[in-house]
């Protein structure tokens, strides 16, 4: 499997016209600021990570087959740790945690239009500080210490080795597909650990991967929410999972787990939480771009569709507006005219925005409507640590 993946990595970058992928050693530490399921969302998010003003580059975990997008490589354990923590502490990149392992790098570094945090009224959000992160790659040949972070967010300490192999855990296949038409449905699939309420972590759909959770694991939830259907949940017994109905195993030893994903019906309202906006701007991040074109297959998918866009912001204050202009650049600050007005106001032009790009995109203007809600409807305190999940696109089905 890995040598296939380091084939289509190649084949991949190269097509991009980027330098040919090297493989590290695993004795190197990766500081990571995200991981990605998908190739195009990984690469959009070393853009924007290079806006703060911090030099990125993606691996990809070659055993996994995610895309790690980092902010450092070293061999320095400790100096790792310590960029981590910087990080952490004067960027937003709040999640950030060390890895070590084998990773096939791709080079890259990337530059774009500046990205910013959306202030509140002039303050910018804080975030409570949770434990660093180090995790050590237990996929590979050779013994490693495994490395785990202390409840105060110290400098982690070295446990003792513990090996995982395949004897330790079981392999599954999360089978997502739609109903209609079975066609296998790009995607993630977040596993919960329902007895200790804790998330196992997101693994990639319709591939074989491999869950090594604790010995007392017992109910595991399995849930896929992507964009454009409804939210499917499958729990099963980890120490048993053929007893649980629909669940099976393939010729390869893998337990299936099914998704039947169906799409959104009148009435639902789903959230596009991969869509973003440049600061106090009616103007779309270019990680946008993969969600809203979903939502444009999925309108071209059933004419009978009708949707209200709603849009939201964080805090109801008067500021700067950030406006597309005639030049219709739906992801890039290039062409951009500013202005002065509400939240509401703000709301209503991302919300325009979006449906300006489904008519590029040869959807008819007969078929939505635009609800501007401003900060009225927000879903956290707008000075929480999660204020900026306040800022939001929804997309509610009025006809289908």
């Amino acid at each position: 499997m890995i040598l296939v993946m380091i084939a289509v990595l190649r084949i991949e970058a190269l097509s991009q016209g980027e330098t040919e992928p090297d493989v590290i050693k695993d004795n190197r530490y990766y500081v990571v600021v995200g991981v990605f399921a998908i190739h195009d969302n990984a690469t959009n998010f070393v853009k924007q990570v290079t806006t703060k003003n911090v030099q990125a580059g993606y691996a990809l975990n070659t055993e996994r087959a995610w895309y790690y997008v980092y902010a450092l490589q070293t061999i320095d354990r400790e100096k790792a740790v310590q960029e981590a923590q910087r990080l952490r502490t004067e960027t937003d990149l709040y999640d950030t945690w060390v890895y070590h392992g084998l990773m096939l790098d791709s080079n890259i570094v990337a530059n774009n239009d500046v990205v910013q945090n959306e202030n509140i009224a002039g303050k910018s959000v804080s975030s409570v500080e949770s434990p660093l992160r180090v995790e050590q790659d237990t996929t590979s040949q050779k013994s490693a210490p495994n490395v785990v972070a202390s409840a105060t967010g110290n400098l982690p300490v070295p446990q003792e080795s513990q090996s995982i192999d395949e004897k330790d855990g079981k392999r599954f296949f999360f089978r997502v597909f739609r109903a209609n038409d079975e066609k296998l449905i790009e995607g993630d699939v977040d596993a919960i650990d329902t007895g200790h309420s804790r998330k196992i972590g997101s693994y990639k759909a319709n591939t074989s991967v491999l869950l090594s959770p604790n010995a007392n694991t017992g109910e595991i939830s399995f849930i896929c929410d992507i964009f454009g259907y409804r939210r499917v949940q499958n729990s099963l017994d980890f120490k048993d999972p053929l007893a649980m109905d629909g669940i099976s195993q393939d010729a390869a030893n893998n337990i299936v787990v099914p998704f039947e994903m169906v799409r959104l019906k009148k009435g639902d309202i789903a959230v596009m939480y991969n869509v973003y906006f440049f600061k106090d701007a009616a103007v779309m991040r270019p990680e946008s771009n993969y969600e809203v074109n979903s939502l444009v297959e999925m309108l071209k998918e059933n004419p009978k569709y009708m949707i209200k866009i709603h849009g939201h912001t964080n805090g109801g204050a008067y500021g700067k507006i950030v406006f597309m202009g005639d030049s219709k650049s739906f992801f890039s600050l290039s062409g951009t005219k500013e202005g002065f007005g509400s939240a509401k106001e703000l709301s209503e032009e991302r919300a325009k925005v979006i449906r300006e790009f489904l008519i590029e995109n040869g959807i008819e203007k007969e078929r939505m409507q635009i609800k501007a809600w401003g900060g009225k409807k927000p879903v956290h305190d707008k000075r929480s640590t999660k204020a900026q999940e306040n800022v939001r696109v929804e997309i509610e089905i009025l006809e289908d």
